[in-house]
């Protein structure tokens, strides 16, 4: 089995230091390069194997927003999560608008970013439980958040299911549809929630108070 290669870009040494050494203990992964900065990491983005990419969403010299759209344009083929702390869910959206797979939270225990890794290297998504949370009883505290959304009964619930994880397969095999239906459905969130993939519509989930964590 081919190692999943994964290039770590934050501006604290120490911490890029520490999730290299746990990540490179895990026999499918393995560190190929690291960055300081969103203009690091772009300069060994050409040249570095990669599958994985973990970004810091603030840092200096460019930050992750900027670094995931760049990056992507260079590396298509690359996933990207971002690390997060408590208090950027502003930055949360134009994470996903820029291509951002998944979020994490920095102080996430390792076995959560080895799940995380996998999921969104098997083509899913990944939210950390606790970031959801956490974004979610934020929303709470706020006025006018949830907005009328025109979703049918069955939209909704294979949003949720899209939100816990459900491959277009296994929501066509849960709800007893075909995948091709499921497959007009998720079209039809995309365009009906304005979402440009399953992170955003993950997101937009949330702020409508359509999944409970």
């Amino acid at each position: 089995m081919e190692k999943i290669r994964i290039i770590i870009t934050d501006d604290h040494q120490l911490f890029r230091n520490g999730l290299k050494i746990l990540l490179n203990g895990f026999s499918e992964f393995e560190v190929t390069g690291e960055a300081s900065n969103g203009e690091e990491f772009l300069k060994i983005l050409k040249d570095t194997p990669a599958d994985i990419v973990l970004m810091d969403i603030n840092m200096p010299e460019m930050n992750g927003i900027e670094a995931t759209r760049k990056g992507l344009k260079i590396r298509p083929d690359v996933d990207i999560i971002a690390l997060s702390m408590y208090g950027e869910e502003e930055y949360y959206n134009k994470m996903v608008d820029a291509g951002a797979k998944g979020f994490l939270l920095k102080d996430s225990n390792i076995s959560e970013v080895k799940e995380a890794i996998i999921a969104v290297r098997k083509g899913g998504t990944y939210f950390s439980q606790e970031l959801l949370y956490h974004v979610i009883q934020k929303i709470k505290h706020r006025e006018n958040e949830s907005k009328s959304t025109n979703l049918s009964k069955r939209e909704k619930e294979i949003l949720a299911k899209i939100c816990e994880g459900f491959s277009n397969q296994e929501i066509a095999e849960t709800l007893f549809i075909s995948k091709r239906t499921v497959d007009k459905h998720r079209a039809n969130l995309l365009g009906k929630t304005s979402s440009k993939n399953t992170a955003s519509l993950i997101l937009f989930a949330i702020r409508n108070k359509l999944i409970e964590v």
